[in-house]
């Protein structure tokens, strides 16, 4: 009868923690909390991170620390490590179309979203050797020199990923941001965290060398402000919000001159949200005067 009794009792899942991502590691919040994301039944998924002002200001030294190194490194071989970084997620299509759904998505919108962001990653690929062939340039000067404007990295980006799009919005700001040369420090959809991680995992597997892209999961209302002000971020970029939050990130990055980039109000299904012009935002111009003769 007690044997027939415990064979009636329903298991409790575990709910797994999943990490962040510093470095190259998948430590856990240094601030010990998370918080339970939950399906529309209202059922926990599982528990997610919830990063501190420390969490990222250790993943802003791993992102400086790895930039110089990862901008050295040759256009072509950016381009495979991205081509990489597509293959590896090729491989794990399922599972991050059954993320998605659980997390609300409906099941054609997930299949084409996880489709889109490897098409995108292969898209940026592409462009690793070729975007310093449009945008760069001889310049003509009425003086007995050369002149040549190129573009080099701007350095370390903070990323606030779009709300509306886990997967697709997150590769769509990524790809371009480390094609070019940059390290970046990216805080995850709030709402829609497991594909952030999970893409991470897919980045650990896929040469991409550690601290050029580290990922956070949390509260936008507890760290957007850290993202905007940190002396050591050179750009940032934000996908959502309006008036208010525009001026909020203006204001905070105006103390050390940092750049703003503001892709709001996009649809990231759309091939308008693919374009080297993404490149080119996180990109500064260099001007070589050398003159003839010499």
């Amino acid at each position: 009868m007690a044997a027939a009794k415990q064979k009636g009792k329903q298991r409790l899942a575990v709910a797994k923690t999943y990490k962040i991502y510093i470095g190259g590691k998948f430590p856990r919040t240094e601030s010990a909390r998370y918080y339970p994301l939950e399906d529309q039944q209202g059922n926990v998924i599982a528990n997610v991170c919830r990063s501190s002002r420390k969490d990222f200001r250790n993943a802003m030294v791993a992102a400086r620390a790895a930039q110089a190194g990862w901008a050295g490194t040759s256009a072509y071989l950016r381009g495979q490590i991205l081509y990489r970084i597509a293959e590896m997620l090729e491989g794990r299509r399922e599972q991050f179309v059954s993320e998605l759904r659980l997390q609300g998505v409906p099941a054609r919108a997930a299949e084409k979203e996880v489709d889109l962001a490897i098409d995108r990653l292969v898209y940026f690929a592409g462009w690793a050797d070729k975007y310093q062939q449009v945008f760069s340039s001889v310049n003509p000067v009425s003086s007995a020199h050369f002149n040549f404007s190129v573009l080099e990295p701007t350095g370390v980006v903070a990323i606030l990923a779009p709300e509306s799009s886990g997967l697709l919005g997150l590769v769509s700001n990524i790809a371009p941001t480390i094609v070019g040369g940059n390290s970046c420090v990216v805080l995850a959809a709030e709402s829609l965290p497991l594909s952030a991680i999970s893409f991470a995992e897919v980045l650990h597997s896929s040469d991409v060398p550690g601290g050029v892209v580290n990922l956070l999961t949390g509260f936008r209302s507890e760290l957007s402000g850290q993202f905007a002000s940190h002396m050591d971020v050179n750009a940032v970029v934000y996908c959502d919000g309006g008036k208010k939050t525009a001026q909020a990130v203006q204001e905070a990055a105006a103390d050390n001159i940092k750049r703003v980039i503001r892709r709001t109000g996009l649809n990231w299904d759309d091939d308008s949200t693919q374009h080297p012009y993404l490149v080119r935002d996180t990109q500064e111009v260099k001007t070589t005067w050398h003159p003839i003769g010499v």
